[in-house]
């Protein structure tokens, strides 16, 4: 054999070599939950519970089945309370990571949520911080945030619906690059595919911030839908737990109470854009 021939033969024993390397990578996926055993993991407590008459423990955080063609699925359904009952302000619920994400580190996470109903105000993500401070910080718990909510604010700015991101003022809706403006409100009784890139690096080295993807909807497939959300706190601290909260809004003024359902949470290190799923 040639010397030319040879050099061929390794090339290509490399290529294929570095093509398998790709492979295992892209597909080093940690379950976090799919909700298909116990809640057995996670803690949910309800910190500012104004219910009158007091309602003890009001807020609903299930697993239900859903027939998914010729098997049963799982997913989680969380609800601030029950059809009727207000003033439970903090419903958390959070989960230990199965791998912290170290400062400096980036992780990416994949998930699936459905709306169950509107009106509802739904707050998700990650925590630096242990349980005990979670319950006390509650909405200041989160650095990465996802928000689901058809309320007012205070400022009399009303939201549609749309999946939001955390930004430095305040919160935004995702968007539509393609045609440059804000994403549509989410549908009802839909799956969507969300993956979140978060990238642990101090402020400083251009970190705490984190990008968003979704297929869903208006977005036939995996498309990018913002680009370096903030962290909330910017504590620059290892990211422990995933973190949901919800809230019925005030007696007075209450927001409602409809449900958001999460299953098939994942998280990987590095950027993978996969769906860990198929």
């Amino acid at each position: 054999m040639s010397s030319k021939h040879i050099l061929i033969l390794c090339l290509f024993s490399t290529l294929s070599a570095c093509s398998t390397i790709q492979k295992s990578t892209s597909s080093d996926w940690l379950l976090i939950d799919n909700f298909e055993n116990s809640l057995s993991k996670w803690q949910s407590v309800d910190t500012q519970n104004e219910t009158k008459p007091q309602v003890k423990n009001p807020q609903i955080t299930v697993i239900q089945p859903e027939q998914a063609s010729a098997s049963t699925n799982h997913y989680l359904l969380k609800k601030p309370a029950a059809e009727g009952i207000v003033g439970n302000r903090k419903a958390l619920s959070y989960t230990k990571l199965p791998q912290a994400v170290e400062v400096g580190d980036t992780y990416t996470f994949y998930m699936r949520i459905n709306v169950a109903a509107f009106p509802n105000n739904h707050a998700f993500g990650l925590s630096n911080l242990t349980p005990e401070l979670i319950n006390k910080h509650a909405y200041d718990a989160f650095e990465p945030t996802l928000r689901v909510t058809d309320k007012t604010e205070s400022n009399g700015l009303v939201n549609d619906g749309a999946l939001m991101v955390k930004t430095d003022s305040g919160y935004s809706n995702i968007q539509n690059y393609t045609t440059k403006q804000s994403a549509k409100p989410l549908q009802t009784n839909t799956w969507y595919d969300v993956w979140y890139v978060v990238n642990n690096a101090a402020a400083s080295e251009q970190g705490q911030q984190y990008d968003v993807y979704v297929k869903g909807g208006e977005f036939s497939k995996q498309t990018l839908v913002y680009k370096n959300a903030q962290f909330r706190m910017k504590r620059e601290q290892p990211l422990i737990y995933f973190l949901a909260n919800c809230n019925t809004g005030p007696i007075k003024k209450p927001y409602g109470n409809g449900g958001l359902r999460y299953d098939d949470l994942y998280m990987s290190k590095g950027t993978n854009l996969n769906n860990p799923m198929l």
